[in-house]
């Protein structure tokens, strides 16, 4: 038995449908592979269900437990009972994709790795920074592993058994973490695979908080786990640093700290008591400066202005505008600005004194408990810098894009504005670590490091340089490629559009009207118009209030430059303001959409006549419910969660872009 895969389940409903059909469905030869399902004293009827399975399939093992509430002896228990040389651990709301055990058992044995973690991402999550690129022997610090503390591991069983690593019963959060930081101290060699997604995370589980007490005295446990794997020095100094920011110091940010004066008299004593004891103040080095000032008045007994502190650095966010955009051989550039705003809404400003440069903390906070040694952050402004990925909207995976980046000061009224100004590099045809990006939508996302956060955020709609031109990327094969803003105002990228309404709709909320002589002249953007013209369209307009009234104009297209300047659809629009006919738009709103012979596809805006005058307005404005694309029906969110569904929507697409190849 090469691989146990070990699930913890306890009364899921339908929530463990995917999970359960994602392992069973391994390209992994059924006698090379076991599923241990451990159950939890479930009462829903899922027990008997997995017994049915188990009864079919030769490779499937229930265990059945006594409801614990905990799926740490869960664990325990299923990591004990494996046969398998490796033991994959999987929660009830998780999936793997179908080549996932094969892939990942394979690489750990050509790297003979003690522990391997296969690439895992969340829907709609942050990316892993672990995950730039494949490491065979992976170190903790220098390839962030620390960002990897779930129990989603390929562990070899007997290095668990032969260092007696397991999960402490019942065991939080922490303890949870503990885990993963035996094994890596103890592993002789770690890998990363990170060039295929291997596993899907699902939303995790719902657990009461925490008791203070009982994170305090799991965080000691594994505090004492590395002092026995490590040496006093800069890697144990780095990794204590981690647990004192994530663990302790964003405890006095959160809203269970906000909320509750009983809560925040017991988190206070218990860790500046733990502070005290494990976190002394050479730490501080390695955290960004507004935990530093939290770590001072920790320190200093200040819960007073914790509190105040923590409400206002809770509202501080990321900003980032489009400066530039352009198509540079087939590959998109964006030109971009990002900056910190303060809960006010205003750019954070910094303190210059002479070549240093020192942080301004809230007007609630008592600027003299933060000596200059707190606050400088000369150092980190200088490594500022800036990441860009992508993320897909339908299947949830992302990728990493090419960026340089350096930090500016603006000098204004006194005071300093820091800025990141970077470069994004966008290559369809490499871009999903060296293979082509698979088609469909994908978000465009900033995160920001240095200075005095580190936040993330999307690239909004603004008066930028968007010019709605899609451009043909010929490897490796012809696809249209369409930056665009969502309905949400946001920049995406559109790969492959499904069909020429489409690639339209997609830039229609770049539309403009001219009003002429009873008529609007409607004006939409095209991306990309084939040699052929395009087929025969026509615009549609609906009005909201009467919705059975239609009013259809033909529509014309007029090519733009190739490579410089988009296209346009032209559709003049007959308009009366008092008595309109079945054929004038009159006095209200309208939702447009293009009708092809055998299609229609709705449009991003709609128009709106009021006193005479007619604007566009977004179609989500006029209509909050609806959406133009049809992108986030039920039936996606379900096929996002089904394996092997991706791949049948993308064979589907395959045969729908044949206006490309006119």
């Amino acid at each position: 038995m090469k691989v146990s895969v070990i699930v913890n389940v306890h009364n899921p409903g339908n929530t463990a449908d995917a999970c359960i059909r994602s392992v069973l469905e391994q390209t992994l030869p059924p006698d090379d592979y076991e599923v241990i399902f451990v159950d939890d004293g479930s009462t829903d009827g899922i027990a008997e269900r997995l017994d049915t399975v188990a009864s079919a399939r030769p490779n499937v093992r229930v265990l059945h437990l006594p409801h614990t509430g905990s799926v740490m002896r869960g664990r325990n228990v299923g990591v004990a009972s494996a046969t398998g040389d490796y033991v994959y651990l999987l929660d009830q709301r998780d999936r793997l994709e179908r080549g996932a055990l094969k892939l990942m058992y394979e690489r750990a044995v050509e790297c003979d790795s003690d522990v391997l973690i296969g690439r895992l991402v969340r829907d709609g999550g942050r990316p892993i920074a672990a995950f730039e690129v494949n490491r065979a022997r992976a170190d903790v610090l220098r390839d962030k592993l620390l960002t990897l503390l779930t129990p989603h591991k390929l562990c070899r069983k007997a290095f668990l058994e032969e260092h007696m690593i397991g999960f402490a019963v019942p065991g939080g959060k922490v303890a949870e973490q503990t885990f993963s930081v035996r094994a890596y101290l103890a592993a002789k060699v770690v890998t990363v695979l990170a060039d295929e997604v291997c596993c899907h995370m699902g939303e995790p589980e719902e657990r009461p908080d925490d008791d203070p007490l009982v994170v305090a005295a799991e965080l000691r446990a594994l505090l004492d786990v590395i002092d026995a794997g490590t040496e006093a020095g800069r890697q144990r100094d780095k990794m204590y640093a981690h647990w004192f920011r994530s663990t302790v110091l964003r405890l006095f940010r959160s809203t269970r700290f906000a909320r509750s004066s009983v809560d925040r008299g017991l988190f206070f004593t218990t860790f500046r008591t733990l502070t005290q004891e494990r976190f002394p103040e050479r730490l501080d080095r390695y955290l960004p400066v507004h935990l530093r000032a939290m770590a001072v008045l920790l320190r200093a007994g200040r819960l007073d202005q914790l509190i105040s502190f923590g409400a206002d650095s809770r509202r501080s966010v990321l900003r980032t505008d489009l400066s530039e955009v352009s198509w540079v051989g087939g590959v998109l550039e964006l030109g971009l600005a990002v900056e910190i705003y303060t809960h006010a809404g205003e750019p954070a400003r910094f303190r210059e004194d002479g070549d240093r440069l020192h942080w301004r903390p809230p007007g609630s906070v008592d600027h003299t408990l933060l000596p200059d040694e707190v606050t400088d952050v000369t150092d980190a402004v200088a490594r500022a810098r800036i990441d860009v990925y992508l993320r897909h909207q339908d299947t949830g995976d992302v990728y990493f894009v090419p960026v340089t980046s350096e930090a500016v000061r603006i000098h204004e009224r006194g005071r300093v504005r820091v800025q990141v100004h970077g470069r994004a590099r966008v290559d369809v045809a490499t871009g999903a670590v060296g293979e082509p990006l698979p088609s469909g939508q994908w978000e465009i996302h900033v995160r920001m490091y240095g200075g005095a956060h580190r936040a993330s955020s999307r690239i909004s709609r603004s008066d930028g340089p968007l010019t709605c031109l899609g451009v043909l990327a010929e490897r490796p094969r012809r696809r249209l490629v369409v930056p665009c803003w969502s309905d949400s105002g946001e920049l995406g990228l559109c790969i492959e559009p499904r069909s020429f309404s489409e690639s339209i709709a997609l830039v229609s909320s770049a539309a403009t009207v001219t009003k002429r002589e009873g008529h609007v002249f409607v004006v939409v953007p095209v991306p990309y118009v084939p040699p052929s013209g395009g087929p025969a369209m026509e615009l549609v307009l609906r009005d909201t209030s009467r919705k059975a009234r239609e009013v259809s104009v033909p529509a014309l297209v007029e090519p733009g430059l190739p490579g410089k300047a988009a296209g346009q659809l032209v559709a003049k629009v007959p308009v009366k303001r008092f008595m309109p006919g079945p054929e004038h738009v009159g006095p209200g709103a309208w939702l447009t959409s293009l009708r092809e012979e055998d299609r229609e596809t709705g449009l991003r805006f709609a128009l709106e006549m009021r006193r005479g005058r007619v604007e566009v307005r977004p179609a989500t404005a006029v209509d909050p419910e609806y959406n133009p694309l049809g992108r986030d029906t039920a039936l996606r969110r379900l096929a996002r969660r089904v394996p092997g569904a991706r791949y049948a929507v993308r064979l589907v697409r395959a045969g729908t872009h044949r206006y490309l190849r006119d």
